[in-house]
């Protein structure tokens, strides 16, 4: 019998069906939507229908820039419904909500002891897949969650009724944030800036708020300024028009920034961040993923004492702290969803990258959905 949810836009088949539609990785620029094979999956692992996944900065990083083998299946900030229990599943049911993460960490080796997870090889192991070379598979309607996530606790998670798919699906981004945010080490009485105010900036200077620092945040686009203000950020600097560094030390009394973060891609803007960082201060690198040179002041890390730090992927420690923040978060301020600007049908996936890679003024989290409207419930 099938199992149905909420408004039955979105629902389980009464049995798996043998094909679905994704959307497939082809080459540079090239996703085409494909009809492909449902994945088997095998002894302690879970089949997953998607309802929603959101485009991260990274699958589109790997779209333009071919780091990536093809043909592949992206996407990895993904919720839906459990299909199909391996043998030896426990916890799980069909039908159940989840959300599913695609890396999780042995737990054992040098870097989980020292707690840099993302550099674990077992972490580095993508483990879901919608076929063809794990990639994350949520641009699909299935995925297949490998035995090794499914065992670990924070691998998948079960979502709790009145919280929608949508703002589950941040549940894997979040923990990036948080990570990073937590590496910063913020005081009450600090003064942080935020050079970004895409989805991941305006997370991150929504967590440094709730930290009772005070925030600014800088971008060129006045309508993510407004976005921003409904989680309460109140100093808004326009990136276009306002020298960020000369305002930042206004601010402070001539000191400069005690933090800031870097969440826009490319180095162009990491001397800016330097410069708007006080001596003894911290500037941490979010975006910087494609690797390259740059040059910097040695001397302002040297004498002036301000450390430059980077923070990649999630952290398994912090999945407590996550949940919290999504699931009770939803119905108390922290609704994520108000972050969300485009919804797309798997078919329209080419046109929700290029939306994606080319941000506006209108443009902040883009879904794509298996089935439409299947994110809201």
């Amino acid at each position: 019998m099938a199992t149905q949810i909420s408004n039955l836009k979105f629902h389980l088949d009464s049995q798996i069906p043998s094909t679905m539609r994704a959307a497939v990785y082809r080459g540079i620029d090239d996703v085409r939507l494909e009809t492909v094979p449902v994945p088997r999956i095998g002894p302690g692992e879970l089949l997953i229908k998607i309802a929603t996944c959101g485009l991260c900065g990274t699958d589109l990083k790997k779209i333009h820039m071919g780091s990536h083998s093809a043909p592949r299946i992206f996407g990895h900030e993904m919720a839906g419904l459990v299909a199909q229990v391996g043998e030896g599943v426990k916890g799980f049911s069909i039908g159940d909500r989840v959300v599913a993460f695609h890396h999780v960490p042995c737990g054992t080796c040098h870097y989980c002891r020292k707690h840099t997870f993302a550099q674990c090889e077992t972490y580095k192991r993508t483990g879901s897949t919608a076929g063809f070379e794990p990639s994350g598979g949520g641009f699909a309607e299935y995925i297949r969650v490998m035995d090794w996530i499914v065992a670990n606790r924070g691998g998948v998670i079960h979502i709790p009724d009145g919280v929608p798919f949508e703002q589950a699906a941040f549940s894997e981004p979040l923990n990036t944030v948080l990570k990073g945010e937590k590496m910063l080490d913020l005081a009450p009485d600090d003064t942080v800036l935020v050079i970004g105010q895409g989805p991941i900036g305006l997370m991150h200077a929504a967590l440094a708020q709730r930290t009772g620092a005070r925030v600014f945040t800088s971008d060129l686009f006045a309508g993510r300024h407004a976005i921003a203000a409904r989680f309460g950020l109140k100093h808004p600097i326009d990136g276009g028009k306002e020298d960020v560094v000369a305002r930042m030390r206004a601010e402070t009394e001539g000191r400069g920034a005690d933090a800031v973060v870097l969440a826009v891609a490319g180095s162009s803007l990491i001397r800016t961040a330097m410069d708007a960082t006080r001596p003894g201060g911290k500037v941490m690198l979010f975006a910087q993923t494609q690797r390259g040179e740059v040059t910097i002041d040695p001397a302002a890390v040297c004498m002036d004492e301000k450390a430059l730090i980077g923070s990649y992927s999630s952290s398994i420690t912090i999945v407590d702290d996550v949940m919290e923040l999504v699931f009770n978060g939803y119905h108390n301020g922290f609704d994520l969803t108000q972050l969300i600007s485009h919804h797309f049908p798997l078919e329209e996936a080419a046109k929700a990258i290029a939306i994606a890679s080319h941000p506006q003024a209108g443009s902040m989290k883009i879904m794509l959905e298996s089935v439409p409207g299947a994110g809201a419930e």
